[in-house]
């Protein structure tokens, strides 16, 4: 499938057996062989389950537990979304097990918050953009890479348990674990310092991207 030109609009999509899990509207900063790089401001349309923006909302953990539940019996429900808070930026290697993500404050200097390393099945691109699937692991990276942590760890066990994981996916994951921390450690991939993310800053002036009226389609090529 041809490269998407810088500016274009794509959508990233989660998809499980079959139907759209969430939707995320992004702007295409970079796209080459090596990585498609995108990202969204505050204001960027998306869909998401409603048990998911209900936790957002409240902060309810019980919440965001039972849309597993949801997630794993297929009866789940989605909601309109707009991105929030931060400026996301989302460097989407192809046939790894992970992407990686890097989090700045809108306003102000645009710095760095932190880096985050998200565990989701390899990425197949479509004419709206890229599906995936997210499985719930996350590696949280201090901004000048000293230091990273584990999260949610307890989410990925009860996705085993729940067969959302199955054994094929969580061998991959435990591969690409070694494979992201030596990344990290290593200072390469998008955290090398002449790749220059570290130091990148959007536009305020962007237009928001807007989901494509197909964004539920999976027949899609």
């Amino acid at each position: 499938m041809a490269t998407f030109a810088p500016g274009t609009t794509v959508v990233r999509r989660d998809v499980f057996h079959g139907r759209v899990w969430s939707a995320q509207s992004l702007r295409v900063v970079h796209d080459s062989p090596a990585a498609l790089v995108a990202a969204c401001r505050p204001g960027s349309e998306g869909l998401a389950p409603t048990a998911w923006i209900a936790t957002q909302m409240s902060g309810d953990t019980a919440i965001r537990r039972q849309a597993l539940h949801d997630l794993a019996s297929g009866d789940w429900r989605l909601g309109r979304w707009r991105w929030r808070d931060t400026v996301l930026l989302l460097w989407n290697p192809p046939a790894t097990y992970f992407s990686v993500n890097a989090f700045y404050h809108p306003y102000g200097d645009h710095h760095l918050d932190r880096w985050y390393v998200n565990f989701q099945r390899p990425l197949r691109r479509t004419t709206l953009g890229f599906d995936t699937f997210d499985l719930l692991l996350d590696l949280v990276v201090a901004p000048d890479l000293s230091g990273w942590e584990w999260k949610d760890e307890d989410e990925y066990a009860q996705g085993r348990r729940l067969g959302i994981v199955d054994d094929e996916d969580h061998a991959a994951v435990e591969a690409a674990r070694g494979q992201a921390l030596s990344m990290i450690e290593r200072g390469e991939g998008p955290f090398a310092v002449d790749a220059g993310w570290s130091g990148w800053s959007s536009s305020a002036g962007w237009p928001t991207p807007v989901l494509p009226r197909a964004v539920l389609r999976t027949d899609l090529p």
